[in-house]
């Protein structure tokens, strides 16, 4: 069995380091002229999907935007899940779960579980329960070949109240958490399953990414005031396990599907010439 590791890393060579987020949120379903409501929501996926699962190397859909609609807004993200799958794109669902003890466990099983209709490759975890509350997560991605990405260092304002506070043992909370995900990815080739969500905008934070040796995922680029050059600042000699993440900059282009590649060749053309 692949390891999530082993799987981005060949579509990451194979199709370049870019993460694409399908965010079907009102404002953008209203700009490309579809109806705030299920039928929007399906056409706005499907077309994203069409467009690129067969040429990036993830898909991101927001588990949240999905939700809203109730029942039949999460049997489009199924299905949404599925096909992009089928077209070739790793699917990062973007679900930001934390919890504890069977709950936790119920999570993993909805999401890293092949028997669950909800199984993606990977999904985003909150650690502020303690990194070792998501075990069920780890677990459950190492025995189904899944991964993990946990939350670090976060881009909005009220994240480094928490994220660096200093403990007892002269660590930031969000070192702690780094350096927890790089124990779980110590020795492992090409690359570790459990990787790190960084904010893009965040700047130099004085933290050491050096030894996770798993994806850092770094959201906020585009229309959130990213650029691929404020990568280099963030993440330093990290930067060859940086997988960028575009939602608004790459999906205003829609709802055409030239549109919606060529801008996501733009913006790949400059997240490789930033990465090196």
């Amino acid at each position: 069995m692949e390891t999530f590791g082993e799987r981005l890393h060949a579509a990451v060579a194979e199709r370049g380091p870019l993460c694409v987020g399908i965010d079907p949120h009102a404002a953008l379903l209203a700009r490309w002229g579809l109806p705030d409501d299920v039928s929007g929501l399906e056409r706005f996926a499907r077309t994203v999907v069409e467009a690129l699962a067969d040429r990036v190397a993830i898909l991101k859909p927001q588990s949240a935007f999905f939700e809203r609609f109730g029942s039949r807004g999460v049997a489009v993200l199924e299905s949404t899940i599925r096909q992009s799958k089928e077209a070739g794109a790793l699917v990062l669902l973007d679900v930001k779960r934390g919890d504890i003890g069977s709950t936790m466990a119920a999570y993993a099983d909805a999401y890293l579980n092949p028997a669950s209709t909800l199984c993606s490759d990977a999904i985003t975890v909150s650690p502020y329960l303690g990194v070792g509350s998501l075990r069920p997560a780890f677990d459950s991605a190492a025995a189904h070949g899944g991964g993990v990405f946990v939350l670090a260092l976060t881009s909005n304002p009220e994240g480094p109240a928490v994220q660096h506070a200093v403990g007892r043992d002269g660590k930031t909370v969000a070192q702690t958490v780094i350096d927890e995900i790089s124990q779980v990815n110590a020795g492992v080739k090409p690359l570790g399953s459990f990787g790190l969500v960084v904010g893009a905008t965040i700047g130099e934070t004085g933290h050491d990414l050096s030894a996770v040796n798993g994806p850092l995922l770094a959201p906020g680029l585009g229309a959130q005031g990213g650029t691929p050059d404020d990568l280099r600042a963030v993440f330093g000699e990290s930067l060859h396990n940086v997988l960028p993440s575009y939602s608004r900059e790459v999906l205003s282009a829609g709802p055409e599907i030239a549109a919606l590649r060529a801008a996501t060749e733009r913006v790949l053309d400059g997240c490789r010439t930033a990465l090196g």
